[in-house]
């Protein structure tokens, strides 16, 4: 049997869709939030002299004034005023209250020693053992330090453990319940997992005043450090803002904070003059670049114009009535609307604000999945309604809310009171729903008071 081998060459004409570079960018535009299109602005700037960027921070909005009146000389005798705010770290903190209360000693030297040893948090990471072995001194000396060291502000710092941090932020309120230090020292462990009535038995004490211990434990932090990560507040900056009138809405553009770009025409005008066609090739092609940025945030601008518009529009209910109820919405809805893909309706909300007169709210908060729900007698529908699942976390709260708190509802009662009221959810759902809310189980809401 023979075998041959032959080759030819065939030429096939196929069409596809190649994404240049700066389609790419045009889309990653449009998905930036402020500060990521300021960042990327600012990046193209610094290859491109044609290009300035600026952030205007007037407000463009009616009715929303960027200044707030005040009298001068309220400064004058303020002197507060004129120091700059500034974020100290969990250890800056700690060493400089070292250095203001201790004496220069080798009890100071070992307490600063243990402080390297927070973690970001507050909590020790380091054994005694370790910190003997580590620093040649005594046991009583690194105890001694220990102690001096969970003196310090804030309250449980240098604690080696939860029910530790706990107990020295208890023993230092005034108002703290009689038995809550013993409680948390002895019987730590019946005490978190709720296991109250053997408590009650061991220590002759109530279970309302275990209540009530309870009660006070929630006002404490587990993470004493957690105020000194050193991160600065960060603001929620709008892109559109909803304007009611008469029941009517309008959405509006919000321009404060939101980068533009100029043209620097003098710089041009002077290059363009150059006798040199290499120098005109480049002051050409940066012309084009800055021409395609300033069209492409034209667009990022009209697109997420029309896409909150059309949201506003869907969730109308959302920003007249009192209870701004949220209707089922999806990004098919949006995009079938406006003939346009899912995936830029996503791009266009992801990180998106928009603004009421009653809060701000990220576009996203709109979105969300709609359940059947069953049509009651008092309902003129004999088909099913669609609610969303907003509406069913809404309905879970009010019955917890409303709930005995000395006999709260289980899952599956809750399950049972949806079903009543017209929504036919598993009790797997409502559990679902139930920690997504962060609302603890039955058991945990439980309370004893007399």
């Amino acid at each position: 049997m023979n075998f041959e081998q032959s080759f030819s060459q065939q030429q096939n004409q196929v069409q596809k869709m190649a994404m240049t570079q700066q389609l790419q960018q045009s889309i990653q535009m449009l998905q930036y939030n402020q500060e990521d299109l300021l960042n990327f602005l600012n990046q193209k700037a610094l290859g491109n002299p044609l290009i300035e960027v600026s952030v205007p921070q007037e407000r463009l909005i009616e009715n929303f004034p960027t200044t707030i009146a005040y009298n001068p000389d309220d400064d004058e005798t303020n002197y507060m005023n004129q120091i700059p705010d500034t974020y100290l770290s969990l250890f800056e903190y700690i060493y400089e209250q070292i250095h203001l209360t201790m004496r220069d000693t080798r009890l100071r030297e070992l307490v600063i020693w243990l402080s390297e040893y927070l973690d970001t948090n507050g909590y020790l990471t380091i054994t005694l053992e370790e910190a003997e072995r580590l620093t040649k001194a005594q046991p009583l000396q690194i105890l001694d330090a220990l102690v001096l060291l969970q003196q310090l502000e804030p309250g449980g710092v240098g604690a080696r453990n939860l029910q530790e941090c706990l107990m020295l932020q208890t023993e230092r309120h005034e108002d703290a319940p009689n038995m809550a230090y013993i409680i948390l020292e002895e019987e730590f462990d019946l005490f978190t997992n709720r296991k109250w009535k053997e408590i009650t038995r061991k220590l002759d004490v109530s279970l309302n005043e275990i209540q009530r211990i309870f009660d006070f434990i929630q006002t404490l932090t587990p993470y004493p450090g957690a105020l000194f990560n050193g991160e600065k507040e960060q603001f929620l900056k709008p892109d559109l803002f909803v304007e009611v009138d008469s029941k009517e809405l309008k959405v509006i553009s919000v321009k404060s904070g939101l980068p533009v770009i100029a043209f620097q025409s003098s710089y041009y005008e002077d290059m363009i003059q150059v006798k040199d066609k290499d120098v005109t090739h480049f002051i050409k092609e940066k012309q084009a670049e800055y021409d395609w940025l300033q069209r492409s945030l034209t667009q990022r601008g009209d697109t997420i114009l029309r896409v909150g518009t059309a949201i506003v529009k869907k969730q109308k209910g959302f920003f007249i009535l009192p209870d701004h109820p949220v209707q089922p919405l999806t990004l098919k809805d949006i995009a079938t609307e406006l003939e346009i893909h899912e995936s830029t309706v996503s791009r266009s909300i992801n990180d998106k604000y928009l603004e009421t007169t009653f809060g701000i709210f990220e576009l996203k908060h709109f979105f969300t999945n709609a359940l059947n729900v069953l049509a009651t007698e008092e309902s003129t529908s004999e088909q099913s309604e669609l609610v969303s699942t907003n509406e069913v976390k809404k309905k879970l709260i009010y019955f917890i809310d409303s709930e005995n708190k000395r006999k709260p509802l289980s899952d599956q009662k809750l399950t049972e009171l949806l079903a009543k009221d017209g929504v036919e959810i598993s009790r797997r759902t409502v559990a679902k729903y139930r920690e997504a809310l962060l609302i603890p189980t039955s058991l945990k809401r439980k309370r004893f008071e007399e």
